[in-house]
């Protein structure tokens, strides 16, 4: 059994069929929620990517069914603050990748303590590395789907605490994204530029969070090819349990902590912790 609440199909269990396409085949996807005050927070934005990715891969999810699991979970378990994981798989099926026969997704809820650090990167800054792992190209990119296997070899390029994140580039040598982090680049004229997912990486939720925060206040965002080389006043990272990680130290280049970079910073931290 699980050291911690875990939910199948809105029962308590902890134990998956071996059976489960997620399990033999990376076949489904998932949802990494930050929970405040009992509440899962950029609750909207997780649900309509969710929805979103389902339908692109054919998977017919009951999102109505899953929301109200959701809230009975975090009550049973009275939730203060925390992480709640969320995945959908396609369900169980025989051997083979043919999804015909496929008609149950499962829905699997799971409840972990926040991220503990010594050292805040959110308030200090965080320390960068590049990473030699190379994304792929994929007509999935932009899809949080259950294989993260490039993520899990290159997040092994490092240990202890030397770096906070580390980046990846595509097999053309675009910068993408960090291992668990979408990036953002603070132009010199105020701008923001984020790297193009069309091919590769993940559309985080945190990240369409801050693009809508930025336009709607006028500030220019262009999603466009990065270099490796990270030209820009400012660098911060995102994703939507750790909000926004300033980038101070990335390949022998240093930056401070910026002046938009702070008050996009505090917005989601705002966000997160209502």
């Amino acid at each position: 059994m699980s050291d911690y609440p875990v939910w199948i199909n809105g029962v308590p269990e902890g134990f998956l069929p071996v059976s489960d396409r997620g399990l033999a085949y990376g076949d489904g996807l998932f949802e990494t929620v930050r929970v405040s005050s009992g509440k899962p927070t950029l609750a909207d934005y997780h649900w309509r990517r969710l929805l979103r990715s389902c339908e692109q891969l054919g998977i017919v999810l009951d999102i109505e069914r899953l929301l109200e699991e959701v809230d009975a979970f975090l009550f049973d378990n009275q939730v203060g603050a925390a992480v709640l994981k969320v995945i959908i798989t396609r369900g169980s099926g025989g051997r083979g990748y043919s999804p015909e026969d496929c008609l149950s997704p499962r829905r699997i809820l799971s409840l972990h303590p926040l991220p503990s650090r010594s050292r805040d990167p959110g308030l200090h800054g965080a320390r960068v590395k590049l990473c030699r792992m190379r994304l792929g190209r994929s007509v999935l990119a932009g899809l949080k789907h259950l294989n993260r296997l490039e993520q899990v070899l290159a997040s092994g390029e490092w240990r202890g605490g030397a770096y906070d994140e580390g980046l990846l580039c595509d097999v053309e040598g675009n910068l993408i994204e960090g291992t668990m982090s979408n990036l953002f680049i603070v132009t010199h004229d105020g701008g923001l530029v984020t790297p193009d997912l069309s091919f590769s990486g993940v559309a985080g939720v945190c990240r369409d969070f801050i693009i809508e925060f930025a336009r709607h206040r006028g500030i220019a965002v262009s999603e466009q090819r990065v270099s490796p080389d990270l030209e820009g006043s400012e660098i911060f990272l995102c994703n939507s349990v750790n909000g926004v990680w300033p980038v101070i130290e990335y390949e022998g280049r240093e930056w401070g902590v910026g002046s938009l970079t702070a008050q996009i910073r505090d917005c989601v931290l705002e966000e997160l912790n209502a």
